[in-house]
């Protein structure tokens, strides 16, 4: 029964998909687009390490942003997780984690400019959100047992200490370790707003036709997160995270004039400025409302359904590349370094090499986010079929995958595809900064015109919007009772 409603679900989804593309634009501008993917292929495959001269300084701060960005997330996440139980401070989390982090990038760099502050804050205040919230949960699940052997004038910070926390550490440790995956893609990406970070070179190289630059720092990028487990070493991080505040540069100095003028004048809506007061608040929000908000929800929603029924797909054809019921160990290798190479590329890099292809539309977006989500989901489903028994009759080959494995796994997917929907609404968003017409882009077309009050309401109902598909996907896990918890938390 459950399984007959969750088919029946997925085809809703794939039909609203399919109505979805009669109102997108997916067209193809450029004039010789496979041509300019031939040199960008031929730049990966002759990488020029010499001719980056700055690579080095780039990793260097990739890095640097990374550690001291998670770093200051997990401290006031934890922190966060421990009174995470009260409605006002989970509502806040909520909010501050739907904002992407190039949308408080954007907004610091009115505060403080292109000063590290601006990269570092854009990292930790999001991931504070989410840090609360999955440490909340890991501490919630222990076993309450051991905490009953206490004295009973134990507080709660005794039995924190001595119970909860040391059942929980190596949870809350793999999980921080893997949002420091997350946070390596998150300051690679600060990079394509000016942080000098490896996105801000790699713009740079794409933008010069130095496609050997390109195909050389891609490679540092992925060697970075491949071999991310060797090079953090529990003894190491000591001194990572004490050295990587002195890497992140000095950048322009803070104008303090400009954060008093962003607190005081920039983020008060128009009308009270100009003296209209509230009266004003009413056509000046409905000019809004209709002439950007509507418009960009639109095609944010339109987007994020064609891109999650395009990652489900992605999803299940990826999967038996790490599947040991599909492959062998060389096969399986290949596999799992091609699923490395899809999930540890961002959405927004991939967009951009995309649009540098295809040329402005939905269409690289759409990609970018399919390739990315589903590279994460398969290999993750992957992960979960090694770990089912078949009989020793069961059949090989199509039909091995379509009637023992598939229908075994369909629960898991359909889980792990409801707990990315609402970051493939998240990065649908974002991508408006690269021109595509979603929410993103009247976000950053008001920060252009120096409207951050216009910005600030939009990337309000950006949050809003995401807070409600998260709640909506929620829902339907729960009516179909979809779990995955194994991974359930890995999300970026």
């Amino acid at each position: 029964m459950r399984q007959s409603a969750s088919i029946r679900l997925s085809l809703a989804f794939v039909l609203v998909a399919f109505v979805c593309l009669l109102f997108a634009d997916l067209q193809i501008s450029t004039s010789n687009p496979w041509q300019e993917l031939g040199r960008l292929a031929l730049g990966v495959v002759t990488p020029d390490f010499a001719a980056v001269d700055y690579l080095g300084k780039a990793v260097i701060r990739t890095l640097a942003f990374a550690f001291v960005g998670v770093a200051l997330g997990a401290g006031g996440g934890f922190m966060l997780a421990l009174c995470f139980r009260h409605r006002v401070i989970r509502a806040g989390c909520a909010i501050i984690r739907a904002v992407h982090e190039l949308f408080w990038a954007l907004l610091f760099l009115q505060c403080f400019g292109l000063h590290p502050l601006t990269g570092v804050l854009a990292i930790a205040i999001p991931y504070a959100g989410i840090f609360a919230k999955v440490y909340a949960e890991i501490l919630d699940e222990t076993d309450p047992e051991p905490a009953h052997a206490l004295p009973a004038s134990s507080g709660r910070l005794s039995t924190l200490l001595y119970t909860r926390l040391p059942l929980a550490w190596s949870h809350l440790v793999s999980y921080t370790a893997y949002r420091l995956e997350c946070g390596l893609r998150s300051s690679a990406v600060l990079g394509f707003i000016g942080m000098p970070t490896l996105g801000y070179y790699l713009e740079s190289s794409f933008a010069q036709g130095h496609y050997s630059s390109v195909g050389a720092l891609l490679l540092i990028f992925y060697v970075l997160i491949a071999t991310l487990k060797l090079w953090v070493r529990p003894r190491l991080l000591p001194l990572y995270l004490m050295a990587a505040p002195f890497l992140l540069g000095s950048g322009l100095p803070i104008a303090w004039s400009n954060v008093s003028r962003f607190l005081t004048q920039d983020v008060i809506p128009a009308p009270i400025r100009s003296g209209e007061g509230i009266a004003g608040l009413g056509p000046w929000l409905g000019d809004l409302l209709t002439d950007q908000a509507l418009p960009g929800i639109l095609n944010t929603l339109l987007l994020t359904q064609i891109a999650l029924v395009l990652t489900g797909a992605l999803a299940l054809l990826l999967f038996p590349l790490v599947s040991s019921h599909f492959t062998r160990r060389l096969s399986g290798t290949a596999g799992h370094m091609v699923l490395v190479i899809l999930r540890s590329t961002p959405e927004y890099l991939l967009a951009f090499i995309l649009l540098q292809l295809w040329g402005p539309s939905m269409l690289p977006a759409v990609v970018a986010l399919a390739i990315h989500n589903g590279g994460i989901i398969g290999h993750l489903i992957g992960q979960r079929s090694n770990t089912l028994r078949l009989r020793p009759d069961a059949p090989h080959g199509v039909e091995r995958y379509a009637y023992e494995v598939v229908p075994r796994l369909y629960g898991p997917f359909l889980a792990l595809l409801f707990y990315r929907w609402e970051i493939i609404m998240r990065e649908t968003a974002i991508l408006g900064i690269l021109g595509v017409a979603t929410l993103g882009f009247y976000i950053d077309s008001a920060i252009q015109e120096i409207r951050i009050d216009r910005a600030l309401v939009l990337i309000l109902i950006t949050a809003l919007l995401n807070i409600g598909i998260d709640s909506l996907a929620r829902h339907l896990r729960a009516r179909l009772r979809l779990r995955y918890r194994a991974n359930s938390r890995q999300g970026c």
